[in-house]
């Protein structure tokens, strides 16, 4: 908030925008004291107005992300790396483990609370990201690999895998990654927010409808077979993950699913 003279109002709402390089669009301004014209040029006074740089979308969203890592002490700041059809706020932290959570969990909560902080009063819907230490990008790559791992797997053995749950957008990339695999389809089934992908080979065996689990929620029995098959598979399903501290459970993420 600041205030500015001129010898107009219009004059006045000029210099406040040039210091404060903005539009005025992103301005909130209040006339407080009109000009006024001195009797002979003498005593005339200056328009006298007041003016507050707005946040914008981005900002908005961002201001209220270092805000809630503040309440959840985590030292943390946060960076705005593009502005526009979407908004991508990145987290830059010492403690990234905390901001990721198990599986990005605690990044995906954040990612939809920074959506809906950045879509108030919007006709459009804009589309915001928050990653932290590059979390989206190895995770989509990790989760590439995983497809195709699976997907051979399903083709050898003639069978039906189911992956465990996961979010909108890592299903959409386990879709995507195996949309153009030759004798592989793949469907999503469950509700949200236990929703998972069913990688189908064009081989199945006659009779064998039985979906078998891969990974995280997998019977004893299944576990121990799956070992003897490919210990190495079950063994570095996402590599990535590290035992982290949780906060709250799984809001979603502000990216659709196909």
């Amino acid at each position: 908030m600041a205030i500015f003279y001129g010898k107009s109002v219009e004059e006045a709402i000029d210099n406040a925008l040039i210091e404060l390089n903005i539009t005025k669009d992103q301005a909130k301004i209040t006339v407080l004291e009109e000009a006024q014209k001195g009797f002979l040029g003498i005593g005339g006074k200056n328009a006298k107005v007041e003016v507050i740089a707005m946040e914008n979308d981005g900002e908005r969203a961002s201001n209220f992300i270092s805000g809630l890592l503040e309440m959840m002490k985590i030292p943390a700041t946060t960076e705005i790396l593009e502005n526009g059809d979407k908004i991508v706020i990145d987290i830059l932290t010492t403690s990234p483990t905390q901001v990721i959570g198990y599986r990005g969990e605690v990044l995906d909560a954040l990612q939809t609370l920074a959506g809906a902080t950045a879509n108030i009063g919007n006709d459009e819907y804009k589309k915001v990201v928050v990653n932290c230490e590059n979390y989206r990008e190895k995770r989509e790559e990790t989760l590439k690999a995983l497809a195709v791992r699976i997907a051979n797997k399903a083709k050898k053995y003639g069978k039906k895998f189911s992956l465990e749950p996961m979010n909108p957008f890592e299903r959409k990339v386990i879709h995507s990654a195996l949309s153009e695999m030759e004798g592989i389809k793949t469907e999503s089934e469950g509700a949200e927010p236990n929703r998972y992908v069913v990688v189908i080979p064009e081989n199945v065996k006659a009779g064998n409808d039985k979906i078998e689990r891969y990974g995280r929620g997998s019977s004893k029995r299944e576990r121990e077979n799956n070992g003897k098959r490919d210990r190495k598979e079950k063994s570095d399903v996402i590599k990535l993950d590290k035992k982290t501290i949780g906060y709250g459970t799984f809001l979603g993420n502000s990216l659709k699913e196909d």
